[in-house]
């Protein structure tokens, strides 16, 4: 079975909704839940052929590239599954149902309204459910400053991006450790050997980077090197980097180093790393300057013609 979510928010449901209106829903939903698990009794996953699902849907670059996160923390690089993976795994794992939900709105003693959200993943097959409960406060930190949150829709969509970790972490919890890794593994290879380092390629990664704020200089300070000599390893770990980013486990801070800083690194090196940069340093200021030689005589240049 597809990962969908089998709840629904209270927001869904009026306020002043009458009694027999909610034990109707309640019980189609109890309803909904014992025909999920009969049928994943009846129809219970293959787990090899599941394996081989996950295993070649790997295979694809366009999972790949977004399948595994990296982070930096205490000075030591830190990978895992991506969000993206995760979903992957479990469509393909089979009979797992994966959401969240609005269990409940207050507001706290700042009087800023505050969303507890519920995230699960469930295998129907074994009966294992993993819940994670948590809150959502209603603000949105920007680099001006904040600002609350009173649009629904602004509010839904900050409840999903946080809400959206702890699913993947629910789902992490249900399907089996070794599936992960193999999973990993696979992506692994195929970024490695699918690995692009043309002209073209180095555009799509100066373009991935731009929107978050990452310059040209930065990305090669990240990787010691012109983005024209970029190796493959380096351009799987670049795109490891923007899976962090992308899915909020980092910032780019935490890989690269400020824009003047990078600058200065380079100008140390060299100059600007800049194909079109000239090769020869400027001359030292102090340094005593040598007298031009003395243009040869005009008897001896008429010799010489």
């Amino acid at each position: 079975m597809s990962t969908s979510s089998l709840m629904i928010s209270p927001g869904d449901v009026p306020a002043k909704a009458p009694a027999a209106l909610t034990t109707a829903i309640e019980a189609r939903e109890a309803q909904s839940v014992q025909v999920a698990m009969l049928a994943a009794k009846r129809f219970p996953r293959d787990e090899r052929a599941a394996l081989d699902r996950v295993l070649n849907s790997c295979c694809r670059e366009s999972l790949a590239s977004v399948a595994i996160y990296q982070y930096s923390r205490g000075g030591t690089d830190i990978q895992g599954p991506s969000i993206r993976l995760a979903e992957a795994i479990a469509q393909h794992w089979g009979n797992i149902e994966s959401g969240w939900r609005e269990i409940d709105r207050f507001r706290d003693s700042d009087g800023m309204g505050v969303s507890v959200i519920e995230a699960f993943a469930w295998d129907l097959q074994s009966n294992y459910r993993v819940p994670r409960v948590f809150n959502v406060r209603h603000w949105r930190d920007t680099k001006n400053g904040g600002y609350a949150l009173t649009d629904d829709r602004d509010i839904y969509e900050m409840c999903a991006n946080q809400a959206s970790r702890r699913v993947r972490a629910c789902l992490l919890a249900v399907i089996p450790g070794d599936v992960v890794e193999e999973a990993q593994r696979q992506c692994d290879v195929t970024l490695t050997s699918k690995a692009d380092t043309s002209p073209e390629a180095q555009k799509k990664i100066l373009a991935a980077f731009e929107p978050l704020g990452v310059s040209r200089a930065q990305i090669e300070a990240r990787i010691q090197r012109r983005l024209e000599s970029i190796t493959a390893a380096q351009v799987v770990q670049l795109r490891k980097v923007l899976a962090s980013l992308k899915d909020g486990m980092s910032k780019p801070e935490d890989w690269f180093e400020p824009a003047d800083k990078s600058a200065a690194a380079a100008a140390l090196d060299g100059g600007p790393i800049d194909p079109f940069a000239k090769a020869n340093p400027p001359a030292d200021a102090s340094a005593p300057v040598a007298a031009p030689a003395a243009a040869p005589a005009k008897e001896e240049t008429e010799s010489l013609i």
